[in-house]
């Protein structure tokens, strides 16, 4: 046999009791805490990790938890889950759906942390099978994309030996029990671009003595889809939307503010800083034709940076990814979704591979695939009627112990 058919069978029975694992899903999933807010979440983590034999360090950057493993020699190797929530109302109807309203593991969270711990179990249980250190990371508040730099702030390099390569995986929406790899970028860089335009105030019934910023944000927002429709060439890729525009409180009179909030993502640094320029000069071209009394105030945040998977790496977990999952193991689309996840390999300048797990139910998926209606009917991340199958946990799990044994299977 050859070593990715012995981790491929090792993984069908590694002789470990995983049955632990839906109710510890399922108590994620009805427990949602939001982003910097994970206190309990933390709990539920460190409760499950205090019965395995492993260095623990928490609060780190928050609540952001480390769980290191040394067995010998042989690489690092790390391997992430995000565990915040969304401020989504879930929608599904199931029975174990979120008990704290307004409130959703509506990104899958709770299945990403959910499979790391179970690949923790198995590699805590079977040390016979793998030699080298193997790192957890339980990362929060990824969707305000601070929970990364926080831990990297609060001295993570300091408290974990140094990886060799990081992993990580996100479900997404596509047929339960795939998982889905590719080199080069599988997710977007994103950033938001938060813009206050100034004017001058009067009233509604004189707009000849105001300077409008209301009218100036329209102006800006329509000029702005030209940048993308005229600017960025066909063959690239690049978004700009606009998620936000506040302006006013009354029907009778004109402000003097207005703000634009945007959100923006690319598969291309260069794309990216050309399309920021173009930006930046239909703002102030626009505060120019409107005759505003100062410049706009234009402010970058909630940078994330281009997931772009190392080719070397690739060819590492792929064999074993497709003699694991079969013909499940499928390539990688690029996915216009953001992660923080990258900024961890590139603080320790490592290489990293970032899977992408399918989680919708599979005759829901090719219901949709059939009636060419997958935008429409496949439940998509960030909406209240999102919900992986318990498959996709397993899957998730595996693919997890199956990237991680590629890189520390003894031989």
């Amino acid at each position: 046999m050859t070593r990715e058919a012995d981790i491929a069978e090792f993984i069908a029975a590694p002789g470990v009791d995983q049955s632990w694992t839906d109710s510890f899903y399922t108590w994620m999933h009805e427990h949602p805490e939001l982003s910097e807010h994970e206190e309990r979440t933390a709990g539920h983590i460190l409760s499950r990790l205090a019965l395995m034999d492993c260095e623990v360090t928490h609060d780190i950057g928050g609540h952001g938890i480390t769980a290191v493993w040394r067995n010998g020699d042989g690489p690092t190797v790390l391997y992430r889950a995000d565990f915040d929530a969304l401020p989504v109302t879930e929608t599904t109807g199931v029975s174990y759906a979120s008990k704290n309203p307004g409130v959703m593991h509506a990104c899958g969270h709770d299945v990403h942390t959910t499979a790391l711990m179970a690949a923790c179990e198995i590699l805590d249980s079977r040390r016979d099978v793998w030699s080298g250190t193997f790192i957890a990371l339980f990362q929060p508040a990824e969707e305000v994309t601070r929970g990364a730099s926080a831990m990297i702030a609060d001295g993570l390099a300091e408290k974990i030996p140094a990886p060799d390569v990081c992993l990580g995986a996100h479900v997404y929406p596509g047929p339960s029990g795939t998982v889905y790899s590719a080199p080069g970028p599988v997710m977007a860089a994103c950033d938001t671009i938060t813009v206050t335009l100034h004017g001058i105030s009067a009233h509604a019934s004189s707009p000849h003595n105001s300077v409008d910023p209301t009218f100036l944000a329209a102006m800006i927002v329509v000029r702005l889809q030209g940048i993308v429709g005229r600017e960025i060439p066909a063959e690239d890729f690049g978004v700009i939307s606009v998620g936000t525009l506040s302006s006013g409180h009354t029907n009778n009179t004109i402000p003097d503010t207005a703000t634009l909030v945007l959100n923006c993502r690319f598969y291309d640094t260069k794309v990216r800083d050309r399309t920021y320029a173009a930006v930046e000069r239909v703002i102030r071209a626009e505060c120019l034709a409107s005759g505003t009394p100062a410049p706009a105030d234009i402010v970058y945040s909630a940078h994330g940076e281009l997931t772009d998977n190392d080719a070397e790496v690739h060819k590492v977990v792929r064999p074993v990814l497709d003699e694991v999952f079969g013909e499940d193991s499928a390539d990688a689309p690029r996915w216009t979704a953001s992660e923080d996840f990258s900024e961890i390999p590139r603080h320790f300048g490592v290489p990293y591979e970032f899977l992408l797990i399918g989680c919708t139910d599979r005759s829901v998926w090719d219901a949709a695939v059939e009636a060419d209606r997958v935008n429409q009917d496949v439940p998509t991340n960030h909406s209240g009627n999102f919900l992986p199958t318990k498959e996709s946990v397993r899957t998730a799990a595996d693919a997890a112990t199956a990237a991680l044994l590629a890189y520390l299977w003894e031989e």
